[in-house]
């Protein structure tokens, strides 16, 4: 059986000066799993359940070099008892992240960035007559990935005004969306891209909702981009964690928590307003930017 026992909490947050206007709570998927955390677990499980069904022992999927969705994948596959293999974007390196992939028993293969961009050739060429694949596209991205992420909202014990989520490639986004429209649930949703040009994902974000619904799409708190950072950013993260006790990372859930500390500052919201942010895991990618940190 393809399941994990988690309990993922809503749990309220005392941080000013954000709470000295509206109530912070953060649903702690972070808590799912050590290495299958957050909207990782919610991507891969309906993918899992489909690879068996389907009779497939191979998982084949795409990452960068401190990709949280590979080790994601690699636990799962080690957990579940499929074999796994990541193309990996870039010149071939070792780090933490990549040593635990392959602790997991995945198997690596580096490719240059320009290779990596075509995803279906790469599928092809390596495993075209292999029948026991089963290909994950980079993230997780798809629609089992946003079934999974519909769970978020169902899971949910309390109601709130808003709701706040990262997005990498659109589908956690689309999932929470389409589950708040069809529970009929009065509440904002609030999509933060970790990217630069977030207006990019809007189309990834459209193409797998059920109707048109309306959400809000923040662009501006990138930081410079996808795994980029700046010194506020980086004072925010040792801030929030040193007073809260938790672990916030540099790409994703730090740039949505600042997004609404901004807006909070900008009296975007009522007094006392109920806030949720989901916190989406894959913390693992820190690693890869300690030496701004501590």
């Amino acid at each position: 059986m393809i399941d994990l026992k988690f309990v993922s909490r809503e749990e309220e947050i005392n941080y000013p000066p954000i709470t000295d206007h509206v109530k912070l709570f953060i649903k702690r998927d972070d808590t799912i799993h050590p290495f299958i955390s957050g909207n990782k677990w919610r991507k891969l499980k309906y993918n899992l359940i489909d690879a068996k069904e389907k009779q497939k022992t191979h998982l084949v999927t795409f990452g960068g070099a401190f990709s949280n969705h590979l080790l994601a994948t690699a636990a799962a596959g080690a957990k579940f008892g499929l074999k796994t293999t990541a193309f990996v974007r870039g010149e071939k390196v070792n780090n933490p992240v990549l040593d635990l992939c392959q602790l997991f028993g995945m198997n690596l293969i580096f490719i240059t960035r320009k290779d990596y961009k075509d995803k279906p050739r790469l599928f092809k060429s390596y495993f075209d007559e292999d029948n026991e694949c089963f290909l994950l596209d980079e993230g997780g991205y798809g629609l089992n990935a946003e079934k999974g992420c519909r769970e978020i909202i169902t899971e949910l014990k309390n109601g709130y005004d808003h709701i706040f989520c990262s997005a990498g490639t659109g589908a956690t986004a689309a999932g929470i969306i389409n589950q708040v429209f069809i529970s009929k649930l009065n509440t904002k949703v609030n999509i933060v891209p970790a990217l630069k040009g977030g207006e990019f994902l809007k189309p990834e974000i459209d193409n797998l909702l059920i109707d048109k619904i309306d959400y809000q799409l923040h662009t501006h708190w990138h930081f410079g981009g996808y795994a980029k950072t700046k010194p506020e950013l980086i004072n925010f993260i040792k801030d929030f964690t040193q007073k809260t006790g938790i672990l916030i990372d540099p790409v994703y859930t730090s740039k949505t928590l600042y997004a609404i500390k901004d807006l909070v500052s900008k009296n975007h919201f009522k007094k006392d307003d109920k806030i949720l942010m989901i916190h989406t895991g894959g913390l693992f990618g820190i690693l890869g930017m300690m030496d701004k940190l501590v």
